[in-house]
């Protein structure tokens, strides 16, 4: 049996286990109740209890559709992992590793936002494992669940009024909650309330990405890393009324019946949610922030598009570190029955699909940058700059041009050997790298250069949590982002800084 460890917060004692030398607390309740009178609102503070409350166990997930973006078998064994938790409305719990309590170290407090765009995902997946961070960088990791889908943000404040003021962002009033939950209790677990750097991929990146323009959230962190999830706008009002109103319609209301949507089985919502979401083609890449289930530009819980028409001022003084992966589409369209097959008319017509009538002149500058690409290596350079790169090109360019804090721009190009190589360096493939938990990741597949850059990665993302710069000793010198530089580090078997790399494939895309 594992020992166990008594820690204080500000709702009572709660019990955790030490695991390997590291202290963990799972199902940390940061909210109260978001079921009922709850659903749809600003989350409340949770119950305090007499006693020690044991944390020993992850607590629910929120509400969703598993498997919701329709892996295929061969995916779904590479991220296969623990157990699945429970869904349930109330789902506001966190969970910390920590090397010790109680002993007034000041660490820094890695936060980490789960990935699964807006409407999937958990704090609990085994990738997200706090134990070697914790070991190597004498740091404090905290994952969370939150509101997602249609939970999180339904816009009602168009079609219900004010009786329903925040539902658009209510998800994202969830992390702020549990970041001050983090402020008002993180030092009784060893942590620095004062040195919290968010992070998180993919879904996960856009949630940092609008955190940093949320006036609730200012304080509440020093430092940000978005990883291959770049959030330079979101919904506006008039796209989050329209998936309001096909919500309704879906369930058989009428916009003078919002108030029955409090009162239905939660599992009929995510029903209608599939519903809604499964109208959305996987090509619409350009409006995925729009379509579907997304925080909204509300002019009160987020003022302004996260970067755009620039980086949100309120945050200027934030260091960010951004990024993306070399192949990121391949984990989305790498099965497709089309994908190994994808000939010159069908790559042109697929790129179309998602460029528009700018589609030739890309293609053109792609095929010169890489004159002996295949069709498909081809569409997948172009989508996944148009899925991922440009914008986080985007939003260090526009952090950079506020000559306040610094910007760090990196390019993960590793391929995982796993499946004859066919994914080569997909989307979430640098998760495992930057929680250094490769040895148990089968999407890394087994080959020993796996350590040495997971080494290296989570030993920069451990120095930037500290000190807000991602230099340490194993890498070559990292310098911040401007434009009259852009320099990238390019994470790989062999780490390298490149000034503008694929510059001419970025110009392709300059006056999007």
């Amino acid at each position: 049996m594992a020992d166990q460890v008594v820690a204080d917060t500000t709702s009572g004692k709660l019990r955790g286990t030490v695991q390997n030398g590291i202290r963990v607390f799972k199902g940390i309740p940061y909210g109260g109740p978001a079921e009922g009178a709850g659903r749809f609102m600003a989350p409340s503070k949770p119950a305090p209890w007499t006693g020690v409350r044991d944390a020993l166990g992850f607590g629910a997930r929120a509400m969703q559709t598993d498997d919701m973006f329709a892996a295929t078998p061969e995916l779904l064994k590479l991220f296969s992992g623990r157990e699945l938790q429970p869904m349930s409305e109330n789902c506001l719990f966190l969970n910390v590793w920590t090397p010790a309590t109680g002993d007034g170290g000041r660490r820094p407090v890695m936060f980490w936002c789960h990935g699964g765009g807006f409407t999937a995902g958990s704090g609990s997946s085994p990738w997200y494992d706090g134990t070697n961070l914790c070991r190597k960088g004498d740091v404090v990791v905290v994952t969370i669940n939150h509101r997602l889908g249609a939970f999180g943000y339904l816009h009602l404040g168009e079609v219900g009024g004010q009786a329903y003021p925040v539902s658009g962002n209510a998800g994202m009033l969830d992390i702020v909650e549990a970041l001050t939950w983090v402020r008002d209790n993180i030092a009784a677990f060893g942590g620095d309330p004062g040195n919290v750097t968010i992070f998180g991929e993919s879904g996960g990146g856009a949630k940092v990405s609008v955190l940093l323009a949320m006036p609730s959230a200012r304080g509440l962190f020093a430092k940000a890393i978005i990883q291959s999830g770049p959030g330079v706008q979101m919904a506006r009002r008039e796209d989050a009324t329209e998936t309001a109103k096909a919500m309704l319609g879906a369930l058989g209301l009428k916009e003078g019946q919002i108030d029955e949507l409090r009162r239905l089985p939660a599992d009929r919502l995510v029903k209608a949610q599939a519903a809604i979401l499964a109208q959305i083609g996987p090509m619409s890449m350009a409006n995925r922030r729009r379509l579907g289930f997304n925080p909204v530009v509300d002019g009160n819980v987020l003022p302004n598009h996260p970067f755009d028409p620039a980086a949100p001022e309120i945050s200027a003084n934030v260091p960010l570190m951004i990024g993306t992966n070399k192949d990121e589409i391949t984990l989305f369209f790498g099965f497709a029955p089309w994908f190994d097959t994808l000939d010159e008319p069908g790559m042109r017509q697929r790129v179309a699909a998602i460029v528009g009538d700018r589609a030739d002149k890309v293609i053109e500058a792609y095929r010169r940058a890489r004159p002996d690409a295949s069709p498909k290596d081809l569409f997948t350079a172009i989508a996944s700059d148009r899925m991922m790169r440009n914008d986080s090109i985007k939003s260090a360019e526009r952090k950079a041009a506020q000559h306040a804090a610094p910007a760090y721009m990196y390019l993960f190009a590793w391929e995982t050997p796993v499946l004859g190589g066919k994914l080569k360096s997909p989307h979430a493939l640098e998760i495992p790298f930057v929680f250094d938990t490769v040895a148990s990741s089968p999407l890394a597949g087994d080959g020993p250069e796996r350590f040495a850059l997971a080494e290296k990665m989570s030993r920069a993302w451990i120095a930037f949590a500290r000190t807000g710069n991602p230099n340490h000793g194993s890498l070559p010198n990292w310098p911040a982002y401007a434009i009259d530089g852009r320099a990238t580090m390019i994470f790989d078997n062999e780490c390298r800084v490149a000034n503008d790399p694929q510059r001419e494939e970025r110009l392709a895309w300059a006056r999007e």
